[in-house]
C-alpha cells in the first residue's frame, strides 16, 4: 500500500460537479493499494496516518498528529500510484490491484482511521473525482507499506 499524505488547511473532492466529501485543517492522504496487499497494511498505513507527528507544537516543531490536533482526514482511493513508468512513456498499473482486491483494502483503512476516533471524509472507489487540496506547509509524506513487509 501507498499513500501520500499531506497536511491541508482544507481539502475537498467533487464528482461530477458535487461535493461529495470535505475536511478542514488535517490531511489528505492518497491511498494506492498494490497487487501484493493484505489487510495488515491497511492497519499499519492507518497507524501511520493518525500518529504522524507533521503539525508543529507551541515551539514550531512537528511533534504533533492529527489526533493530537483534533484535525480531520480525506482519504481518496488512487490507483495510479502505483503507475509504473520504468519502460517507455506510459505508465504501466499491472503492481496496482484489481478493484475486487482494492476496495475491501481502502475500506478497510478508512474503517481503521474512524477506529482511532477520526473524522474521516472520502471519495468514492473508482470514480473520476476532482479533488482540492490546500496543502499547508506544503508538507507531504510518502508511506509505502511494502517497505516493511
Amino acid at each position: 500500500m501507498r499513500a501520500v499524505i499531506q497536511r491541508c488547511r482544507s481539502g475537498r473532492v467533487t464528482i461530477d460537479g458535487q461535493e461529495v466529501g470535505r475536511v478542514g485543517r488535517g490531511l489528505v492522504v492518497l491511498l494506492g493499494v498494490g497487487e501484493s496487499d493484505e489487510g495488515k497494511a491497511a492497519g499499519y498505513i492507518a497507524d501511520k496516518t493518525a500518529n504522524l507527528r507533521v503539525f508543529e507544537d507551541e515551539e514550531g516543531k512537528m511533534n504533533r498528529s492529527v489526533l493530537d490536533v483534533g484535525g480531520e482526514v480525506l482519504a481518496i482511493s488512487q490507483f495510479t500510484l502505483f503507475g509504473d513508468v520504468r519502460n517507455g512513456r506510459r505508465p504501466g498499473f499491472s503492481a496496482a490491484a484489481r478493484p475486487d482486491q482494492a476496495e475491501p483494502l481502502y475500506q478497510a483503512y478508512v474503517a481503521a482511521l474512524r477506529a482511532l476516533g477520526l473524522k474521516v471524509a472520502t471519495g468514492r472507489f473508482g470514480a473520476d473525482m476532482l479533488v482540492q487540496i490546500e496543502n499547508d506547509g506544503p508538507v507531504t509524506i510518502l508511506v509505502d507499506s511494502d517497505r516493511l513487509f
